[in-house]
């Protein structure tokens, strides 16, 4: 369904939420805009250093408190804000589409995401085990047992991105509120609207007040959220530059642990096998060109067997060049504008320094202010800047291979490592993309742009460290204690 841009309501003002609270902050606020039309759709509360760290010196504070909440009243929580999701879905998928300018079905995926991300929160709680085993495998351990537990580490903190503005905020607040972890949020500034609305969703929750803030504000207070030593952890989603000087600032602190994701230049691999060509071809450009190739995942290098090479590339560039451009409020568009007009310049001369050095332009290649035109490419020479580094546009370069081994040592060649997808049907070739492929994690018989909100979810290289997916980040955010009990069968 799509939706009259005269039918939004947007309210004129949202506060920030402090404590639990909302503070709205008239003398301290900035506008966001809605990224199609350009103009302001409402005003954001904007947090001070002071409000900072209050809210830091709240949940850090809650610790103890937070930690004695039972498991059934944290899961009630969690399916609170489910139902709440669910309530409010098209309302929120509209301020998703209205403050990234994504595609309006695009946005009703990440809030069913966001709903699946909750539940699945809710559903682990159940699953917070402890152990106990036996050390008398030696004579020095004689009568050793252990009992080993879990413990949250304390306050996280949860610097997310403008792209998926509800769901990355879940995979970082909802583990937390499964493990007992307080939380401050630092959403996005250019997409604070989504993460304001669920704010106001878990101040309808019983979750303890002063564990939880939701902290817009200006990038250049970025590094309270890291340096302060009362933040046991920091989870972090967004680009390498800043996941590098986060990891730097987090270096003084060896009490600080870190999850840092900061995207990549996929990859997806074709054999040559029977395959439906026409049915692949609409798969692969909706895994690079959805949101506009906003994703960390987005296909952006394709490598396809020689054998399949002319006639798959054939119908890539077809269907690149009748995709639906326009309005995302509009239930048929594929493409719109990209974040902000730098984003669409860089993508621009990304492509434009890969043409200069010999690349060839099968379609788009073009700007339009801060819409960029669906692009298909080959020949992308290697020290082109478009082979070295993340697009985040809708860009897909296309390379022909002839043996599987050589294929991966090429996917290899990239200084990211996050994830990639291989078609084939020879289980020996994906045992060896397996084994051999230096990502987090490889999709087969689907496009790298595949991600299961359950799965651990993460890279390697400059890709970043650690991992989300519920039980994963659960993990993340708790330490193992052990207790050592010798002779207690004796009594």
């Amino acid at each position: 369904m799509s939706i009259a841009r005269s039918m939004l309501q947007l309210k004129s003002h949202f506060p920030l939420y402090l404590g639990g609270k909302p503070i709205f902050n008239a003398g301290s606020c900035f506008s966001v805009k809605d990224k199609y039309t350009n103009k302001v759709a409402t005003i954001v509360s904007s947090a001070t250093s002071q409000q900072i760290d209050e809210a830091i010196m709240f949940a850090s504070g809650s610790e103890r408190e937070l930690r004695g909440v039972p498991l059934y009243e944290r899961k009630n929580i969690l399916n609170t804000i489910v139902e709440k999701l669910k309530e409010r879905f098209e309302e929120m998928s509209q301020y998703i589409t209205v403050e990234t300018g994504k595609p309006i079905k695009i946005s009703r995926v990440e809030m069913l995401r966001a709903i699946d991300t909750f539940t699945l929160a809710s559903e682990e709680v159940q699953r917070l085990h402890g152990y106990t085993e036996r050390y008398d495998y030696s004579s020095t351990n004689t009568g050793v047992r252990g009992r080993v537990e879990r413990f949250p580490r304390g306050l996280v903190s949860c610097i997310t991105p403008f792209n998926f503005p509800v769901n990355l905020i879940a995979h970082k607040i909802a583990p937390a509120i499964a493990v007992g972890c307080p939380f401050v949020v630092k959403p996005s500034p250019k997409t604070p609207v989504s993460a304001l609305v669920l704010g106001e969703i878990l101040a309808e929750t019983s979750l303890l007040e002063k564990s939880w803030s939701i902290l817009p504000c200006k990038n250049s207070l970025a590094p309270l959220f890291v340096e302060d030593p009362r933040i046991k952890m920091v989870s972090f989603t967004g680009g390498l530059e800043v996941g590098m000087a986060i990891k730097r600032s987090a270096v003084n602190s060896v009490s600080t642990s870190l999850a840092l994701e900061l995207g990549g230049d996929a990859a997806t691999i074709i054999d040559d096998y029977d395959l439906d060509l026409n049915k692949l071809a609409d798969t692969l450009l909706f895994a690079g060109m959805y949101q506009s190739g906003q994703s960390c995942i987005s296909l952006q290098r394709l490598f396809v067997h020689e054998n399949k090479y002319s006639q798959l590339l054939k119908l890539l560039v077809e269907k690149a060049q009748k995709l639906a451009i326009g309005d995302p409020l509009n239930v048929n568009t594929m493409i719109s504008p990209l974040i902000t007009m730098d984003a669409a310049v860089k993508v621009e001369e990304l492509v434009q320094d890969a043409i200069e050095r010999g690349a060839k332009c099968h379609c788009g290649g073009k700007r339009k202010d801060s819409l960029y035109y669906p692009t298909i490419l080959t020949d992308v020479p290697k020290e082109s800047r478009l082979a070295q580094e993340e697009a985040f546009g809708p860009v897909i370069y296309v390379e022909k291979f002839k043996d599987w081994k050589k294929v991966i040592e090429r996917v290899n060649s990239s200084r990211f490592g996050l994830q990639a997808g291989i078609y084939t049907d020879n289980v020996f070739k994906i045992e060896y993309a397996f084994n051999n492929l230096e990502v987090g994690g490889v999709v087969v018989n689907a496009p790298c742009a595949s991600r299961a909100d359950a799965q651990p979810y993460g890279g390697i290289k400059d890709s970043g460290f650690g991992r989300e997916g519920l039980k994963s980040a659960m993990e993340e955010m708790t330490e193992v204690k052990t207790m050592l009990m010798k002779n207690i069968d004796k009594y």
